[in-house]
């Protein structure tokens, strides 16, 4: 890329990273419950779509996209589930060999 074509832009500002403004405040102990009402969603997601193929199976389903949606709405719930999961013990291993 040539100089004059990068001259041209205008109105990009350089970013810098922002620094904190204020003083970070203990966590007041939610976060835990919503992981845990997380799971309760995660849970309610699957069983929605065991019920949904249990009615698709048996006939009584008129609308076989509803499972299907239902279906990879839960499994994708599951894998985001596993990766921040993985991504914490990855963390966790991680500050552990710091401290070693």
């Amino acid at each position: 890329m040539s100089v004059a074509a990068v001259a041209g832009v205008t109105g990009v500002a350089p970013t810098l990273p922002s620094l904190p403004t204020q003083a970070t405040t203990p966590s007041s102990g939610t976060g835990f419950g919503s992981v845990l009402s997380g799971v309760d969603q995660l849970q309610q997601m699957q069983s929605t779509a065991d019920g949904l193929a249990v009615q698709a199976v048996t006939g009584q389903l008129t609308d076989v996209h509803d499972y299907t949606i239902a279906a990879a709405q839960a499994s994708l719930a599951i894998e985001l589930t596993a990766a921040v999961r993985n991504q914490a013990v990855n963390a966790f291993d991680e500050i552990m060999r710091m401290q070693a």
